[in-house]
């Protein structure tokens, strides 16, 4: 029996709109809220939520959870606005893919009585808009929950629940700080490198068409929502500028060895790469 059966989504793009999904497949009654009114009607149309509106006073009294899927920059002032409708007792989440720079105004924010929980669903699209919700893209993906002194037990569980219960694969916990710098190396570096060479290849040759998929694999998330990963780079540049700085170090070893036609330079970094994936998959293997 599930004791948080209404759920409102805020935002209803590629995330929200496929928890919105997931989440009515399972039986939840879910109401969205979103600045575009289409977006709130085809949401209706296909299912996904129950109803809907462009603001959440309707809404967010009847919820027992809400998820915030806004950007990053949003978050704190949509509180600021609408918090007092809250009913006491909600468990309150987001999804946002940096925490730090707003843990602290956010939880001075929360109801009294409410409580939230910061999470990141390791899900999504390099697309933009309710129309490219899928709950597919939400199985068996990887369920951030990010810790902070404030959070309970009872919020992990509440939680767990149901994005089990969508089909989430594993769930880990982690605190703030290791949060935002795994997310830095493991979302954002990549992310940063892919634009970096799809804008560095010159303008007049189309190096797709002679190398094909794999150049195209490579490059396919320098297709990304500007304004959002423009808050998440921003937002996380300590982490980030670490990490890049990193990434230039071992780059420059390999450009050195090209330079200097230096074979075993080149090939203990290769020995050294190969090694440290391996680790990572036999360390993969032995937590399962």
């Amino acid at each position: 029996m599930k004791k948080d059966k209404v759920i409102t989504i805020v935002g209803l793009g590629v995330v929200g709109g496929s928890y919105a999904i997931a989440l009515s497949k399972k039986g939840y009654t879910v109401y969205g809220v979103n600045r575009s009114s289409q977006s709130i009607d085809d949401a209706i149309a296909c299912g996904a939520i129950k109803d809907g509106g462009n603001t959440p006073e309707k809404f967010f009294p009847l919820s027992d959870v809400i998820i915030i899927a806004l950007y990053p920059n949003q978050i704190v002032n949509y509180l600021e606005q609408y918090g007092k409708y809250i009913k006491n007792g909600c468990l309150i989440s987001d999804v946002a893919g940096i925490k730090s720079h707003f843990v602290d105004e956010i939880n001075k924010l929360v109801p009294e009585g409410c409580e939230f929980l910061f999470c990141h669903p390791m899900a999504g699209r390099e697309k933009r808009g309710f129309k490219y919700a899928d709950d597919k893209v939400l199985q068996g993906a990887n369920f951030l929950i990010v810790s902070t002194p404030n959070t309970t037990q009872s919020a992990i569980d509440r939680m767990s629940e149901i994005v089990t219960d969508i089909g989430f694969g594993r769930i880990r916990i982690t605190d703030v700080a290791t949060h935002d710098k795994v997310i830095a190396y493991t979302s954002q570096l990549p992310h940063a490198i892919a634009v970096a060479l799809i804008n560095s290849d010159d303008e007049n040759s189309d190096t797709a068409s002679y190398i094909g998929d794999s150049y195209r694999d490579l490059t396919r998330i320098a297709n990304i929502n500007e304004d959002l990963w423009s808050e998440l780079f921003l937002g996380n540049k300590d982490n980030l500028i670490s990490t890049i700085t990193c990434f230039e170090t071992q780059l420059a070893i390999i450009k050195q060895a090209l330079i200097d036609n230096d074979a075993q330079t080149l090939k203990s970094a290769f020995i050294k790469s190969s090694d440290r994936r391996l680790a990572l998959e036999k360390k993969k293997i032995d937590k399962k």
